[in-house]
């Protein structure tokens, strides 16, 4: 389990994050939200131990992280930025985090590299930005660590690849019990993977919630009706989250039981309707609104 304790950490005059606390438990895979310059970055770099904050807490088991090997051993960080040894290959940096983590597994970093398809004597600095992702995500798996902190991981990385990524992290976490935290400005990166999710926002966390329950109590309809006098006011009580219609066509998202919902939907007679999955913007722009925040200038949707 991660702890994060009133945390503030302040650069020069520019204060990146203001009184932030969460907790994860351990086997969730957390979703840290937000838009560039939120706070992200610092978040995961005072958890893995690189910054020291200006107060406030973060713990590992109860333990905490800043200047403790022990702690930081069990941690792997894919950070935003690129940095590799000067000249390094693969196998290099293989050599280097062997000699730092206990738990390197060197035949889960063979098969890794096959499965990547890696040149491991090339020169990473001739990779590319999705090579070099690629490179960062099975170094790290093969680390064997508790904690895995993805800072825009996915990012460079094509939709094949980074689907196979994701699977890759999905049975880490199934089969060893690992703690992904993985930040991103785009809630479409995490959409299939996250169980938890965070939204950060200027420095503070403004709201985190287990994904399923954030789903619970919120439905989408889709259905097509005859009458053209059935309009917003036509729901009542429902509580309308979003309202469009097209012609025929009615799409909605209400909250209320599923029971609630289908049986005012029922009671227009429609000629169709099917209830629809929620996308994880959707649930968070009416989660947003139901605080009073406006999403749009929230957090980037591109």
């Amino acid at each position: 389990m991660i702890e994060i304790k009133n945390i503030t950490k302040s650069y020069d005059e520019v204060l990146s994050l203001c009184d932030v606390s969460a907790t994860i438990g351990s086997g969730s895979i957390y979703g840290l939200i937000g838009s560039n310059g939120a706070g992200k970055s610092t978040l995961l770099r005072v958890m893995a131990g690189i910054f020291k904050p200006d107060s406030g807490d973060i713990l590992f088991d109860g333990r905490p992280v800043f200047e403790n090997n022990a702690v930081k051993k069990e941690i792997f960080y894919i950070s935003d930025d690129e940095y590799k040894l000067p000249g390094a290959n693969t196998d290099d940096m293989m050599r280097f985090y062997r000699s730092i983590y206990d738990r390197f597994d060197s035949r889960r970093y063979e098969n890794l590299c096959e499965m990547f398809r890696v040149e491991r004597k090339r020169s990473l600095s001739t990779f590319s930005k999705g090579m070099k992702r690629q490179v960062d995500i099975l170094l790290g798996l093969s680390c064997r660590p508790r904690y895995l902190l993805c800072d825009e991981t996915f990012d460079g990385l094509d939709p094949v690849m980074r689907q196979f990524a994701k699977k890759l992290i999905c049975e880490e976490v199934a089969e060893s019990g690992m703690t992904p935290i993985i930040a991103s400005h785009n809630l479409r990166e995490l959409e299939d993977l996250c169980d938890h999710v965070g939204l950060i926002h200027r420095g503070g966390i403004l709201f985190e919630s287990d994904i399923d329950d954030m789903k619970c109590g919120i439905s989408k309809v889709q259905m097509v009706v005859t009458g053209s006098d059935i309009d917003v006011t036509s729901f009542a009580p429902l509580r309308l989250v979003d309202f469009r219609r097209a012609g025929s066509v009615i799409t909605l998202i209400a909250r209320g039981s599923a029971e609630e919902i289908e049986a005012k939907v029922l009671s227009l007679s429609p000629k169709f309707y099917e209830i629809l999955p929620l996308t994880l913007e959707e649930v968070f722009i009416s989660e947003m609104e139901e605080k009073g925040y406006d999403f749009t200038e929230i957090l980037d949707k591109n």
